[in-house]
């Protein structure tokens, strides 16, 4: 596993008088940040290809919909687990399916709980890497397979997180730095832990606004901000073109929980949301 040098904690320093920098700083939290993995890497996963499903289990379906996408699956005992602030389980599996059917208009909708079949996260068990795969069900075209690696690094709070708004205060950052974040932020953004990497404002509002109720809550309801900060980012997997995955337009996917769920492995409660340009 590699560390990279915290760009994050100099640009802090060299945009933010040094309180504002300390507060901002205090937020950050570690993430392994997933990327190709080179022929000396050790990998950690793989996005793309086909599942090693225990035999007896069933491919995930959106039932009225189809089969889901096969996105990424992660072995938990190679992932960097003591360097993260989430209790990720220490063996198994984490796979990740999601309904990207281009010739149907149906969208997975946090705010809609008849849709959430359309997305899910799997613990299963640990797989030799000679296991066998199984067969992508009829119609479903697997995405190209990709060995993942991981490098450790901060990751930074979106600015409208309630947290960071509490901590900082509102229009606290001047527009250079969040600048400067959104360059160092740029490219393919594959994620487990730290603080999501959003395309469209803080994942965890709009997980929470889903949590409490979806479309019968108001954005503007008081309990929001409260709710947002009971979620935690599992994964997050962004459009890649190695991999032919395309979210939308330029999207990400991403999946959060509440950390008391993820340690007891209560992974049905994992909720998933999606953004794009």
């Amino acid at each position: 596993m590699t560390t990279e040098p915290d760009a994050l904690h100099t640009l802090a320093r060299t945009h933010l008088p040094a309180d504002l920098a300390a507060r901002w700083t205090g937020l950050l939290r570690p993430a392994a940040h997933l990327r190709p993995a080179g022929a000396a890497d050790p990998v950690v996963g793989r996005l793309g290809g086909l599942p090693r499903l225990p035999e007896g289990m069933e491919w995930p379906v959106w039932e009225g919909h189809g089969p889901l996408g096969f996105v990424a699956d992660l072995d938990c005992a190679a992932l960097p687990r003591g360097e993260l602030d989430i209790p990720l389980p220490a063996d198994g599996r984490l796979a990740f399916f999601y309904y990207g059917d281009e010739d149907d208009d149906a969208l997975v909708d946090t705010a809609d709980p008849d849709t959430w079949a359309g997305a899910r996260v799997l613990h299963l068990p640990p797989a030799p890497a000679d296991a066998p795969v199984r067969p992508a069900p009829p119609g479903l075209t697997p995405y190209p397979e990709l060995p993942l690696t991981a490098h450790m690094a901060p990751s930074a709070p979106d600015f409208d997180l309630p947290a960071l708004t509490a901590a900082c205060g509102e229009d606290a950052f001047p527009d250079a730095f969040e600048r400067a974040i959104w360059d160092h932020q740029s490219g393919v953004a594959h994620q487990i832990g730290g603080h999501a990497q959003a395309v469209q404002g803080a994942v965890e509002i709009v997980v929470a606004h889903g949590a409490l109720g979806g479309r019968d809550v108001s954005w503007q309801d008081p309990r929001l901000d409260e709710e947002a900060g009971r979620w935690v980012l599992l994964a997050q997997f962004d459009s890649d073109e190695d991999a032919d995955m395309m979210w939308g337009d330029g999207g990400a996917l991403y999946w959060l929980i509440r950390p008391d769920d993820l340690a007891a492995g209560r992974f049905e409660k994992a909720m998933f949301t999606w953004q794009c340009c």
